[in-house]
């Protein structure tokens, strides 16, 4: 086994609670299109795939959106997009232990990268607003690549930026996008309990560790590269 150079760290659910926005933006373009605004509690359930999604979804009202017409889908994207850039970061928090989680990650000197399914055009304005940007040594977002979360282009472009191994990065995250992203990539993977995961629970994802904040996070690399460091000695 290899000690840990890199950690990938998704954005929403894991270092931000964005749903106060993403809900907001939603709803207004839903009543915008004449609907009724949803509960803040299902939006949250939308949220893992990307913007396109999140917008059909928010359309539907459901998480088994049926495809709109191109008309439709074109007009609600477009409103859900504006609304969304006026808002952007306005009430998104950052979540408890994630400034300590990140400044014990760097301090153990481990690269650190974004990789999130948002656009780039939101990504980056939202972690300048909320302190986070000069944390990461990267940052993939979800135009950066072919494919998004959950297939593996953005955890592998990730590594190639940060110039490691896939097998020296472990990948962080709340959502079965993220654990399935980074094992078919092949980094370890840990999940946090309180993001979003399309409301299913995180002990359901095929994962290396369940840890409670991006402290304990950071605590499991530690360890993990302790040991690591200590079998080396040992052989």
């Amino acid at each position: 086994m290899t000690a840990f150079r890199a950690a990938l760290l998704d954005l929403d659910g894991t270092l931000l609670d964005s749903i106060p926005d993403l809900a907001f933006a939603a709803n207004a373009m839903r009543v915008e299109l004449g609907m009724t605004a949803l509960r803040e509690d299902v939006v949250a359930t939308f949220v893992g795939k990307g913007v396109d999604n999140l917008v059909r979804r928010s359309l539907a009202g459901s998480l088994d959106a049926a495809d709109p017409s191109a008309e439709d889908f074109a007009r609600a994207r477009e409103a859900f997009y504006r609304h969304y850039h006026l808002v952007n970061g306005e009430r998104a928090q950052v979540y408890p232990g994630v400034l300590d989680g990140l400044k014990h990650m760097r301090d153990q000197g481990l690269k650190l990268a974004v990789v999130t399914n948002k656009p780039t055009e939101f990504t980056l304005p939202l972690l300048q607003r909320t302190g986070l940007a000069g944390f990461f040594d990267a940052v993939v977002c979800g135009d950066t690549c072919e494919r998004r979360k959950p297939d593996p282009d953005q955890v592998l472009h990730a590594c190639e930026l940060l110039g490691v191994a896939v097998t020296e990065a472990v990948t962080i995250g709340d959502s079965i996008n993220d654990a399935q992203a980074g094992r078919t990539a092949g980094t370890q993977v840990l999940v946090v309990p309180y993001g979003y995961n399309e409301g299913r629970d995180v002990c359901e994802l095929d994962v290396d560790g369940i840890v409670d904040t991006l402290v304990n996070a950071a605590q499991w690399v530690a360890l993990w590269n302790q040991n690591q460091n200590a079998a080396k000695i040992a052989s």
